[in-house]
């Protein structure tokens, strides 16, 4: 893997976590029935697991800001999983700002490739895999959970044909775990959906540019440089499964401020921004929220 495939594999997973190609450093989640609890950041790292207690200890440690002192006090809390900062509002808030802070951005990348992206590259060499779109699937299944249950239930390599053979059986089988588990990773069957979308496309060295659940990655987007062609925010649209992110988070805060924003584009958003487009004046004409829409919402 060169540095422009690592790059995309963790792009890749950043528009699965956060629907932006960068991630978002700020992104603050939770998602009712997910075990991880209140989940923050890059690629959405959670408090039941007790990474977050690790990643904000990090930060503290590193940053003499009012809001890194702010969140020492709350330290404690995040160490014993206290699960009532689910709720917690103030909390929330100095999260997502302590996202904007330069030292939070570099001690988040430092986390993931240290926890996550340099363990996932160890075990897909361990397990013969040298393709950087398998390398990508491992480093997923890294982030979200199974690689660990369901890599010893796969067959060796040469039995199924080779490595890219093992890897397309190996996302058929997370699927199929995903939709056996509780609310909501079934419905995070998406990104198996992607996957397999990118290995039929053949893109098992992460060419660029290449799509992924709506949104299209190139170099200039990963490098941070004035976006290229195809790389303005998604038009979401009811599709099942529904297309969840930030951007979906910022469109849910914009139409209905006082219910918490899910990050999931399901029926009922939908029918808040029918509306919205509706009553309009004059009347916005677009399929699902696009340009239009965001303009008229100040986004």
């Amino acid at each position: 893997m060169d540095d422009l495939q690592k790059a995309t594999a963790q792009a890749i997973v950043n528009v699965f976590e956060t629907g932006r190609i960068l991630g978002n450093y700020s992104a603050v989640t939770v998602l009712k029935g997910d075990s991880g609890h209140l989940t923050y950041g890059r690629s959405q790292t959670t408090l039941g697991s007790g990474n977050l207690y690790k990643l904000l200890l990090s930060y503290c440690q590193k940053s003499t800001s009012k809001v890194a002192e702010q969140l020492q006090a709350s330290l404690p809390r995040f160490q014993q999983k206290d699960f009532t900062l689910d709720t917690d509002a103030g909390v929330k808030d100095l999260l997502k700002q302590a996202g904007t802070e330069a030292v939070m951005r570099a001690a988040q990348d430092q986390f993931f490739n240290e926890n996550f992206f340099a363990p996932a590259l160890r075990a897909a060499d361990a397990a013969g895999i040298t393709q950087p779109l398998g390398q990508a699937v491992v480093y997923d299944s890294h982030i979200q959970g199974g690689w660990g249950a369901l890599q010893p239930q796969m067959p060796a390599l040469n039995a199924v044909g080779g490595e890219t053979a093992w890897i397309a059986k190996y996302v058929d089988k997370r699927k199929a775990w995903l939709q056996s588990l509780k609310a909501p990773l079934p419905g995070t069957v998406y990104r198996m959906d992607a996957f397999n979308a990118l290995i039929n496309a053949g893109k098992w060295n992460l060419a660029l540019p290449l799509t992924v659940h709506g949104v299209t990655i190139t170099a200039e987007a990963i490098s941070g440089d004035a976006p290229g062609p195809g790389t303005q925010p998604r038009t979401l649209r009811l599709v099942s499964p529904y297309l969840r992110g930030d951007d979906v988070k910022q469109i849910q805060a914009k139409l209905n401020p006082g219910d918490t924003a899910d990050g999931i584009y399901g029926p009922f958003t939908d029918a808040l921004v029918k509306k919205f487009q509706q009553g309009h004046a004059p009347p916005i004409v677009e399929d699902g929220a696009g340009p239009l829409t965001r303009a008229a919402l100040g986004l």
